[in-house]
């Protein structure tokens, strides 16, 4: 039987380096016969992040989200999945609001708060999570670590791949911003040289998920 994976985008702009990453790693996963459904959640139904409503405590609700939105086709799908492949541009610093809405809701029903089995969570599956940054990827290695540590203890194992320095705009010149922190050239030419081998990457991280 083929394993399930789900992929989720977490990034408003189709197409450009976090989807286009997170769509090869899709590839390199059905390079291997992986079943792969993915969700853009910029465009689903309106949801919240985690409303501590506590739902998710009762014993009978145990490791399920009971807020009912448009985030609950993905908890769903992610909780019967064998694969979960997400990715997130950095705002300001952080992840997208889109992917922490997701990631509260995702950790929490998880959360026990008992220190014997802290995670009620039965069923880990390997996770691949990428950022894209404007910044270096030298500057985010820290947050994206804190990620990776509390997605593998409440979700599964996860990898992660961090491009950092992408391409904004496809094209800067036909704009008239005067964005002179960096040099346009210089980061189209990044795109050209760097950016394919971070796609190859996803690829292959896509296509190694359950090695």
């Amino acid at each position: 039987m083929s394993k399930k994976i789900i992929a989720v985008n977490a990034g408003p702009r189709k197409g450009f380096n976090t989807d286009t990453l997170i769509n090869e790693a899709i590839k390199g996963a059905e390079s291997k016969g992986a079943e792969v459904v993915k969700f853009d959640l910029f465009r689903l139904e309106r949801y919240t992040g985690c409303i501590s409503c506590f739902g998710c405590k009762k014993e009978k609700n145990k490791g399920h989200c009971i807020c009912r939105d448009g985030l609950t086709p993905v908890l769903d799908a992610i909780r019967e999945a064998d694969g979960l492949i997400i990715g997130s541009p950095n705002y300001l610093s952080e992840m997208t609001a889109s992917f922490r809405a997701l990631y509260e809701r995702l950790i929490f029903q998880s959360l026990t708060y008992n220190l014997e089995t802290p995670c009620c969570n039965q069923n880990p599956i390997p996770v691949l999570l990428i950022m894209t940054s404007n910044a270096p990827d030298t500057m985010y290695r820290s947050l994206v670590k804190n990620y990776q540590n509390t997605l593998s203890r409440f979700v599964g194992p996860t990898k992660t791949l961090i491009s950092g320095d992408t391409l904004q705009l496809r094209d800067y010149s036909k704009t008239d911003w005067e964005w002179t922190m960096f040099d346009p050239k210089s980061k189209q030419k990044r795109h050209e040289t760097v950016f394919p081998k971070e796609c190859e990457k996803a690829f292959e991280m896509g296509a190694t998920m359950f090695s």
